[in-house]
């Protein structure tokens, strides 16, 4: 009596994971689970909330910045706005310069606005006769100007963080910014969670 024969292809693919079809569904089970993971672990944009980069100082563009905040905060958003660079310099309350400084930061703090009163235009600025027109317009116009624009945001609500690294790049300390009643201070990591969390962000 002969012995049965051994088929060396069945018993392979008896064997579990060797299987093409038995791999591919595996594959797609990984793969399954791994988009999962990434939904549960990845934020939801807020469709009720706005943050605002703001980089520069001049004049115009952060009316437009504040104009947008409150907008939004009078809507009902949940507004944040990220001062890095330039525009930190435009939140300087004016007056003395605090602390020890070099020689360079101290230059920046005598070229760049002293508060947001002296910020220039960015077109038309006429060596600050463009300012007096428009702020004689605005008013005229019963428009808000730049500090009533602050002061409005801060009763809104709208929270202002301030770049720490761009403080510590021009000497910019704590004590010269503008008395704010949501202020605060971080780096761009916090920026970079606000803006994946949040609906709406805007560069300005």
């Amino acid at each position: 009596m002969t012995p049965p024969t051994t088929d060396n292809s069945s018993i392979a693919s008896a064997q579990p994971g060797k299987h093409p079809l038995a791999e591919s569904i595996a594959e797609l089970q990984r793969r399954v689970l791994k988009l999962e993971k990434q939904q549960l672990t990845t934020s939801v944009s807020d469709p009720n909330r706005m943050n605002l980069l703001v980089f520069e100082s001049h004049r115009d563009r952060l009316l437009a910045a504040f104009v947008m905040a409150t907008g939004a905060a009078a809507c009902g958003m949940q507004v944040s706005m990220f001062f890095t660079f330039w525009g930190t310099a435009a939140l300087r309350k004016g007056g003395r310069q605090f602390g020890r400084k070099t020689l360079v930061e101290r230059a920046f703090g005598w070229m760049l606005p002293a508060c947001p009163r002296k910020t220039k235009l960015s077109h038309l600025d006429m060596c600050g006769l463009g300012r007096l027109l428009m702020s004689r317009e605005m008013k005229k116009k019963n428009i808000a100007d730049l500090n009533d624009l602050i002061e409005t945001a801060g009763e809104l609500g709208v929270v202002i963080r301030v770049c720490e690294m761009s403080m510590q790049l021009m000497g910019i300390r704590r004590e010269e910014l503008i008395d704010y009643p949501s202020l605060e201070y971080c780096g761009v990591a916090k920026f970079v969670d606000e803006a994946a969390s949040a609906n709406t962000t805007l560069f300005i």
